[in-house]
């Protein structure tokens, strides 16, 4: 953004580009930053239906963890889709977030689960 307002676009394009950048962050701060609002994923368990995702509006909810998911030691990036959802969303899961074994068996769990891209049914 910092690019758009020291270059010569039109001030009614820079005011238009700096109002989208500020109300894209009013929605999405307090749900992936802050996790503050109620539709915010808070929990994630695997048990014998698959992966779920809680969230305090919805409770736990069934999702479809997609392939370009990734598990690395410092990071968690789970890729999901809700079942009857057009777009998937992401989290991101930081060692330092849960406890070291926790965070270990997540991406063993991840890497070698057999139905870890199965659809919820």
């Amino acid at each position: 953004m910092l690019g758009l307002l020291l270059s010569a676009a039109p001030g009614w394009l820079k005011g238009f580009v700096t109002l989208g950048c500020m109300l894209h962050a009013w929605w999405v701060v307090p749900r992936a930053l802050w996790l503050v609002h109620p539709d915010s994923w808070r929990g994630l368990r695997l048990d014998a239906d698959g992966w779920q995702l809680w969230s305090p509006r919805r409770g736990w909810q069934a999702v479809q963890l997609l392939p370009d998911s990734l598990a690395l030691p410092a990071l968690v990036v789970l890729r999901v889709r809700v079942p009857g959802q057009r777009f998937a969303s992401g989290l991101c899961i930081p060692a330092d977030s849960l406890p070291k074994e926790v965070h270990r068996q997540l991406r063993v769990r991840l890497k070698f689960s057999r139905h870890r891209w199965a659809v919820p049914g």
